[in-house]
């Protein structure tokens, strides 16, 4: 379940009057809307995705309020997966893996938990992500790179053919590949750490990104409005019915606009349909 709020469409009953502070007003609708959002989801998915982009636009206040939501998640039991798309070269990365994916000790002041993983840009090389790696493997957290992105755009870049004949996306899925089987990265489940993001949308690299990535989870958005639908979903999971977390946003947040009735009954139940519409092709 992705966490993408954006405050005009949130529901009119959330969003109320901003007249007096409109940058306060707005954090504490998205505030209300998304702690709504993750107890209506959670017996319905494993796993939230929250966008940090939806937050940090709200300056210092939108940064703490994704904070709270991870740690609320958290205790809600969801998996969370922090969707940053960061990467850099090195120095940066650490601290960009510091501050986005570790957890936080100062001495006993504002401790606190950061997510289970992250979404990585991996198409400065592979040690762009190195220090995310490195931090990953010590706090038992994961990392979601960028392989194929369910954008339009993403075309001109990822489907470029090299020389060898290879995709530009599928060098970069043998990149993760080879990084992600390295040992102490792959868990007894027989996955790495190292999972990929790869688009709903792009159904025709899907299959054949699997076989290139056999122990990579993928991270897979495009559901819903963006045009996938859950038969697209099949190649991305291994024979097993493993290996995949299916992201939907839009579909499920604002799914009272098209659901007559009170709103959290609406995401709950959207929540619950896309549940059962992904188990539909696992069977």
């Amino acid at each position: 379940m992705g966490i993408d709020p954006v405050y005009e469409r949130l529901p009119p009953t959330i969003r109320g009057d901003n007249s007096s502070n409109e940058l306060l007003s707005r954090v504490e609708a998205v505030e209300r809307f998304c702690r709504g959002v993750l107890d209506a989801v959670a017996p319905h998915v494993p796993c939230v995705k929250i966008q940090s982009a939806c937050f940090e636009r709200y300056l210092w206040h939108g940064v703490e309020l994704y904070h709270r939501l991870v740690q609320q998640a958290r205790a809600l039991d969801l998996i969370v997966i922090g969707d940053a798309k960061r990467g850099d070269v090195g120095f940066s990365s650490e601290h960009y893996a510091a501050g986005c994916l570790g957890d936080q000790t100062f001495g006993g002041f504002a401790d606190l938990e950061g997510p289970d993983a992250i979404t990585v840009n991996s198409y400065m090389g592979i040690d762009a992500i190195e220090p995310f790696i490195s931090l990953a493997s010590s706090q038992g957290k994961g990392l979601f790179v960028l392989v194929r992105t369910s954008n339009p755009g993403s075309d001109a870049v990822q489907s470029l053919k090299l020389d060898d004949g290879r995709n530009v996306c599928d060098a970069v899925a043998e990149m993760v590949s080879d990084t992600g089987g390295t040992p102490g990265l792959v868990g007894a489940s027989g996955y790495s750490l190292l999972g990929a993001v790869v688009g709903a949308t792009k159904r025709e690299d899907i299959v054949r990104l699997r076989r290139i990535m056999p122990k990579q989870i993928f991270l897979v958005p495009g559901y819903g409005p963006q045009g996938a639908n859950a038969d697209d979903m099949r190649g991305c999971f291994n024979d097993d019915g493993a290996g995949a977390i299916i992201s939907a946003s839009r579909s499920v947040l604002y799914a009272s606009e098209k659901t007559p009735g009170g709103w959290l009954k609406a995401v709950a139940q959207a929540a619950a349909d896309l549940n059962q519409q992904i188990r539909s092709i696992l069977v």
